[in-house]
């Protein structure tokens, strides 16, 4: 939703990552029960789900605030309430909170500078979110104090989060989550910041797109006991369909990395464009260079144009099994997409699946449900058995 980081300032924001890596190291997490394998009990599969960003414009804080009991205060549930038998039903759900949150009776503001409602963090627990990506363009927003806020929201609805900090030591730290015995490290990077500074004496306050950060971080949860590395990355071209250069590039290196033989990636979850873009099994391993966006008002592109493509988005759901033998990698044994839409006549998030069943003379529905399907299967997906899922 702001203008891209010009290519000086991606630079200059890839330099300071390298030298605050250099000053604060790979993530450590602390170690989950020890290696992978070792002394657990026998593991089962597990479902993880993802969506897009969660933009609140001012038209969905309007919203929120409806909904709340009597106009006093937010509650953010309904909006949500049409995903949330998809997100509830799996093992393990990540969202991508774009926004810094401000304080509890606000202000509040929308596009450009977003401050959004804490009581965001409260409605996507409800819906069954497990942990959210934080790192954005969008994170700085209201500098040091909006991180600080929203990561406080999270703590207190129960959300893991991975992207941004209040300290060095968080900042090393990937969420952890586990899912039927298996441990699942998110870690999260984003490309820029729409040139906001990172704060005095914070250069690990959100975390920046840097190939050997990533990777090095993914091999130190990896050894710290992750059994399945998963990776958000706010990236790509706003309006942009097709995954652009960097995006493609950088998705070979990261599926390309390996410890032992084995993946140090095992799933990259992509955000920013405002459009669902592809889902690729690259190197053997699941990019998803797009989600879209799943909550965000009325959307305008580059020429300032409304653009339908900005409401609509999709719900990754991949099915991992245990790995064939010690060593191995966790697999994906089912890789599906939820086309979901956010309706902006009701103020409500709508699976196109479950909607569809209900209301199948809704022709809006059905062509947000063609545009979204042909942009995830455009690079090939179906051949590796991506397929539409039950919403």
């Amino acid at each position: 939703m702001t203008q891209r980081m010009r290519q000086g300032a991606v630079a200059a924001a890839v330099l300071l990552l390298g030298t605050t890596a250099a000053c604060t190291g790979p993530a450590q997490p602390p170690a989950l029960h020890g290696p992978p394998g070792h002394g657990s009990a026998p593991q089962r599969g597990f479902t993880l789900v993802a969506s897009g960003d969660v933009l609140p414009h001012d038209s969905v804080i309007a919203w929120g605030n409806e909904a709340a009991d009597d106009g006093d205060g937010y509650d953010f549930r309904p909006m949500l309430a049409g995903v949330k038998p998809v997100v509830s039903r799996a093992d393990l759900a990540i969202c991508h909170m774009e926004t810094a949150y401000g304080e509890e009776e606000g202000p509040f503001s929308g596009y450009p500078a977003f401050v959004s409602p804490p009581q965001l963090a409260a409605g996507l627990r409800a819906t069954g979110y497990d942990s959210c990506s934080t790192a954005s363009n969008h994170t700085l927003d209201d500098g040091a104090d909006g991180v600080r806020r929203t990561l406080d929201a999270f703590d207190k609805a129960g959300l893991k989060h991975a992207g941004s900090a209040r300290s060095a030591a968080e900042a090393r730290r990937p969420a952890l989550l586990t899912a039927n015995g298996a441990r699942v490290a998110q870690l999260a990077y984003t490309y820029g910041t729409n040139d906001q500074p990172l704060p005095d004496g914070q250069p690990w306050a959100v975390n920046l797109v840097d190939e050997r950060r990533i990777v090095a971080d993914a091999r130190a949860a990896r050894a710290a006991g992750a059994d399945v590395v998963v990776v958000s990355l706010h990236w790509g071209t706003e309006w942009q369909t097709a995954p652009d250069d960097d995006q493609l590039g950088l998705g070979r290196k990261l599926t390309a990395s390996r410890t032992g033989g084995r993946p140090d990636i095992d799933l990259i979850l992509g955000t920013h464009a405002h459009v669902p873009q592809a889902y690729e099994k690259v190197n053997g391993t699941w990019i998803i260079y797009g989600m879209g966006d799943q909550v965000a008002g009325t959307m305008a592109d580059d020429e300032g144009d409304q653009d339908p493509r900005g409401n609509q988005g999709s719900i990754g759901r991949f099915t991992f099994a245990p790995p064939a033998a010690p060593g191995q990698r966790w697999r994906v044994e089912k890789a599906e997409f939820v086309p979901e839409l956010m309706d902006l006549t009701s103020g409500r998030v709508v699976s196109l699946p479950r909607a569809l069943r209900d209301e199948p003379d809704r022709d809006d529905y059905e062509e947000a449900r063609s545009s979204i399907t042909s942009a995830v299967l455009s690079r090939g997906a179906a051949a590796d058995g991506l397929t539409e899922g039950d919403g």
